[in-house]
């Protein structure tokens, strides 16, 4: 099977300028970029999908299954990304070790992660601006906030309504498209500004809330199974899980980080470990406090589970500011899935495995701006008409098989390469693994079967790409050289 070795990959490396990544990271900074990381769009939105859906007030214990997988699969994916010498995707790094298919898996399964990522969030950006603008008096035509398969009645009881595009979600994508296209040069204090607002936003509201909770809103804690899998008792609680997985996407960030950490064999298992332990507790509490306010029956088929918990508090300003806050929020989180999906598409065109539209970079703003106007339409369009617990579900599901691959891929390169250089090696291999692959396993299983079919038809699409375009065109296997694109200094987009 075909992979880039060690060497190319270090070439590629210097002659695009980069040299070894200076190792300044402790612990603490690592754990506060897993923690800016995680908490996100899931949380505000997925929680009470999950606790209507599935688990009740449970969805607490459906937050600690899911850490528990993402804790094992992290700590895979630390050494997965560890053999590589240089920076990288997950595309990368498997480009490497596992092979191009592999690598070609891999890189569609990211675009799940990303792409319906960012259309999950851009859902909730919107039904979270709905309910930001009604608290002025302002309301948007129902037809306008909701995808074709969704239905709402009307306020005034004359009825039923179907929807007809949500295009706030649309217009969201599309304006941080024209952002992106142009070049948005990151800083830290913008994203130090935006974490904090984030972490405020949470402990805001489990403090303020904490004193409102209705204690009968926890009876039963676990509701009965209503005689179909995933649909409340333990198995809702699994497919609760599998669900709210979602809101621990990115953590993958932290493993990335191995080689910019002072001492990665110690730091890089605390600043992982550390960051899913600080967001499971805050998720764990926050579920508790959302559930305590409000029925879990209130948050049926809504996006803005928080919206109608705060609700049931005095405090109607503190509704204001946290709706505003999660939509700064939002954004910043449709922009990173943005920008990471049109760089995944970039290194895989790079290589020849996707058409060179999605490599060709603007000449004025140095961004792939073909990419990303092709990407911004079809994730606009993704995010108008599919509905929020679709797509949630999707990505999840391919971010879960992902990370059983990583898993696995720990495995048989500690058989094939035992002694390549690891400066992160997984403890207890292969008892880690192993328990990673079973729990991400037992997530996918208790995801519906709709979501499972949808799965097997985008992994069929992306297999008959790759035999029919990608395998064909590789630079790898046609012996060409990749050569690497050189960005002007002061062209770097975060």
């Amino acid at each position: 099977m075909l992979k880039k070795s060690l060497e190319l990959l270090r070439q590629e490396a210097a002659d695009s300028g980069s040299h070894t990544l200076k190792r300044s990271l402790g612990p603490l900074n690592l754990i506060a970029i897993g923690v800016g990381v995680i908490i996100g769009a899931g949380l505000f939105s997925l929680t009470g999908i999950a606790a209507a859906n599935h688990t009740g007030p449970a969805v607490t214990l459906s937050f600690i299954v899911a850490a528990v997988g993402c804790a094992f699969s992290a700590l895979c994916y630390a050494e997965f990304a560890s053999m590589v010498p240089v920076a990288g995707s997950a595309y990368t790094y498997s480009y490497a070790t596992m092979g191009e298919l592999f690598a070609w898996i891999i890189g569609w399964d990211l675009v799940l992660e990303y792409s319906v990522g960012a259309a999950t969030v851009a859902i909730s950006w919107s039904q979270y601006l709905v309910k930001f603008l009604s608290k002025y008096g302002l309301h948007l035509p129902p037809q306008l906030v909701m995808s074709p398969w969704e239905t709402a009645s009307l306020a005034d009881g004359g009825g039923t309504v179907h929807g007809w595009l949500n295009l706030p979600a649309v217009l969201v994508v599309l304006a941080i498209t024209a952002i992106i296209v142009r070049g948005t040069q990151g800083s830290a204090w913008f994203n130090a500004v935006v974490v904090a607002l984030k972490v405020s936003v949470v402990l805001v509201f489990i403090a303020l809330g904490w004193q409102y909770i209705n204690p009968a809103n926890y009876h039963p804690y676990i509701p009965e199974n209503t005689g179909t899998f995933g649909e409340f008792g333990w198995s809702g609680i699994l497919r609760g899980a599998g669900v709210v997985f979602f809101v621990f996407i990115g953590f993958d960030i932290v493993a990335t980080m191995a080689q910019e950490a002072k001492n990665p064999q110690r730091n890089m298992p605390i600043g992982i470990i550390g960051s899913l332990l600080v967001c499971t507790v805050l998720f764990v509490v926050f579920g508790y406090v959302m559930t305590g306010l409000a029925n879990f029956t209130e948050f049926k088929n809504s996006a803005a589970p928080v919206a109608i918990a705060i609700e049931k508090t005095p405090y109607g300003w503190l509704s204001t500011a946290i709706i505003g806050a999660i939509l700064i929020g939002y954004t910043s989180v449709i922009l990173v899935d943005l920008l990471g999906q049109s760089r995944v598409f970039f290194s895989m065109s790079r290589d020849g495995l996707l058409p060179r539209v999605f490599s060709q970079v603007h000449p004025r703003f140095q961004t792939p701006h073909k990419s990303n106007l092709l990407l911004g339409a079809f994730i606009s369009l993704f995010a108008g008409l599919v509905p929020i617990n679709v797509v949630g579900e999707m990505c999840s599901i391919g971010t879960l098989l992902a990370f059983v691959m990583v898993c696995v891929g720990v495995l048989i390169m500690r058989k094939r390469e035992p002694d390549a250089p690891r400066a992160f090696r997984t403890p207890w291999v292969p008892l880690v693994p192993i328990l990673g692959i079973v729990t991400c396993l037992v997530m996918m299983l208790s995801l519906p079967g709709d979501t499972w079919i949808r799965l097997f038809v985008w992994l069929a699409i992306g297999l008959v790409i790759y035999f029919g375009y990608g395998k064909k065109h590789s630079k790898l296997g046609r012996g060409v050289a990749v050569a690497p694109t050189v960005e002007p200094a002061g062209s770097k987009v975060a």
